[in-house]
Parts: structure tokens; C-alpha cells; sequence
């Protein structure tokens, strides 16, 4: 004869009741956790927003610590001044260069990583230049690339090749900027196509490989349309730094006496241009105008690429 079974809800219910409690109390945990950041946020980022399109809206200068409102005027500056438009203009062919030329090594470099390179102390090697400080970077490529004393014309030299001024010439002093930072930047992006392409599975290249596909083919057909949400967020990353770029265009063009931006203002990328604004001219006002400008011109870049590289679809999910 056995004996009755037990009803488990009966014994469960202060069980549950303890676990719906829990479950209650969770939101409010959570609150004190993302307090830190939330106050991070609204003091660093969100007040200093509001901030600087309220000074774009004065003409406050910086020695006196005041200024008047004065409305769009400074909008209006903005359209008609050319240094922003050359700004602007030589900010655009340094990110062309910069992102186009790092974005294909790195993803080169990340695919030999994964499918030919195993080691670690490789990994590590391809990172280094990235755990260099701008600054030191833009010095060290400074002193290389010097017209009389540089190892680059030193060795171009032995071909017959040179010498070029190449942070000193008009046409050489945004190519130069752009493959110093390509040097410092393309392990780091590298790592992180790399971290892109484990999620890939192997599967998928071992039935290539088994209907003959070459690796090209693999690369074209299976790689990257399975890189696709990774690439979005790599090239997001670079394209706002690259718009960012301000301590290696004032180490390396300021170097030796000259005048950061030059030659001929060849080298004068925005935020280069808002600094000057800010603290050399003390027009506040116009500086932060110049910023919002900026600011309206990257959240517009960020939308076309996420839309263009549907960022938020995976080939893989499907």
C-alpha cells in the first residue's frame, strides 16, 4: 500500500512567495549599481552637452569668463568661414585615408590571425604600437620622418628616392598623419575583427574546403558576410576617432618651431581648429558652435552606417 501523495504546492508556496519577492526587489538593486555611471554620465557627458550648445548661442570669451546671448549668429559665421570649410574638407581626406587603408590591413591581418597564426606572442606583437601613448607615437614618427634626420628618408635614400618633407609638404602631410595613426591603430582593429571571426563557425569552412572553394572565395562568400555586424561596430569606432583626431596633428606638425596645422594650414583637421578657437583665440562661443557643427556631422555619419551595414542583422543568426 503506498502512501498519499504530498501536494507540492502546498510545501512550494513560501518558497515561491520568497522567490517572487526577489524577483520584486531586483529593479531597485540594479538602480544603485548604474548609479556611478548615471551620475558619470549627466556630469561628464550629458551637462557638458547642454552646456556647450548654450555657450554656441553666446559670444562668451574665455579671459573675461562672460558673454551675451546673440542667437545663430555664430551659425551664420560658421557657413561663411573657410577655415571651416578647409577644416572640414582636410578632416575628410584624413579619415578617407586613414579608415580605408586600416580597415583592409586589419581585416588582412585578422584573418591570418585566425586561419594561419596561432600564437599568442604574435597576438601581443600586432597590439603593441596600440599600448603607445598618441603623443610618444607622434614623436618618435616625427623624428623619423625629418627631411634631414629621418631613418625614412635615410633608407629611401639608398634606393635613390627622396628626401621628402613629409609632415612639411601640403600633399604629404595628411597621407603621413594617416599612416602614422594606421601603425598605432591596426593591431588593435585587427583584434578586434579577430574576436569577430571566432563566432564564425569552422563548419562552414570545411564544407568550402571540401566543395574546393579556394580562400579568397571563402573569404569573399563566407567571412565577410558573416563579419558584417562586427565590421559596423569596427568601422563606427575608427570613424568617430578618426573625426577625433587632435594630439598627433599638433605633436607631430608642431614640432620643430612650426606652427601645429601648417603647412599652409594643410594639416588643420576641426578639432584642431575648435582648440585654436577655444584657447588661443578665446572665442568660446564660436568654438562650441564649431563643435555642435561637428557633433550634428558624426551623428549623421553614425545613422548612414549603421543603415548601410545593417549593423543590427547577422547573416549567421539566419
Amino acid at each position: 500500500m503506498t502512501a498519499p501523495a504530498i501536494e507540492p504546492t502546498v510545501i512550494d508556496a513560501p518558497r515561491r512567495r520568497r522567490k517572487i519577492s526577489a524577483d520584486r526587489s531586483t529593479p531597485g538593486v540594479a538602480f544603485w549599481f548604474l548609479l556611478p555611471s548615471l551620475i558619470g554620465f549627466l556630469t561628464f557627458y550629458l551637462y557638458p552637452t547642454i552646456r556647450g550648445f548654450y555657450l554656441s548661442l553666446t559670444d562668451w570669451n574665455l579671459v573675461s569668463n562672460s558673454g551675451e546671448y546673440i542667437g545663430f549668429e555664430n551659425y551664420a559665421k560658421l557657413v561663411e568661414d573657410p577655415l571651416v570649410t578647409n577644416a572640414i574638407k582636410v578632416t575628410l581626406l584624413y579619415v578617407v585615408l586613414n579608415i580605408g587603408i586600416q580597415t583592409v590591413l586589419a581585416t588582412g591581418i585578422a584573418v591570418m590571425l585566425d586561419r594561419l597564426i596561432k600564437s599568442t606572442l604574435v597576438k601581443a606583437i600586432v597590439v603593441l604600437p596600440w599600448l603607445i601613448p598618441n603623443v610618444i607615437v607622434a614623436l618618435l614618427w616625427m623624428w623619423m620622418l625629418d627631411r634631414n634626420l629621418g631613418a625614412v628618408n635615410l633608407i629611401l635614400g639608398w634606393i635613390d628616392v627622396g628626401p621628402f618633407a613629409f609632415l612639411g609638404d601640403p600633399d604629404l602631410v595628411i597621407p603621413s598623419l594617416a599612416g602614422i595613426n594606421v601603425w598605432r591603430h591596426m593591431g588593435y582593429t585587427a583584434l578586434l575583427i579577430f574576436a569577430g571571426l571566432q563566432t564564425i563557425p569552422g563548419s562552414l569552412y570545411e564544407a568550402a574546403a571540401v566543395d574546393g572553394a579556394t580562400e579568397w572565395k571563402m573569404f569573399r562568400k563566407i567571412t565577410l558576410p558573416l563579419l558584417r555586424p562586427i565590421m559596423a561596430l569596427v568601422l563606427v569606432i575608427t570613424v568617430l576617432g578618426s573625426f577625433q583626431v587632435f594630439d598627433t596633428v599638433i605633436t607631430a606638425t608642431g614640432g620643430f618651431a612650426s606652427r601645429p596645422g601648417g603647412p599652409i594650414n594643410a594639416s588643420r583637421v576641426i578639432y584642431l581648429y575648435i582648440y585654436e578657437l577655444a584657447f588661443q583665440r578665446f572665442q568660446m562661443g564660436y568654438a562650441a558652435t564649431v563643435a555642435v557643427a561637428l557633433f550634428a556631422i558624426l551623428l549623421v555619419v553614425t545613422i548612414i552606417q549603421f543603415r548601410i551595414l545593417r549593423a543590427n542583422e547577422s547573416d549567421l543568426a539566419a
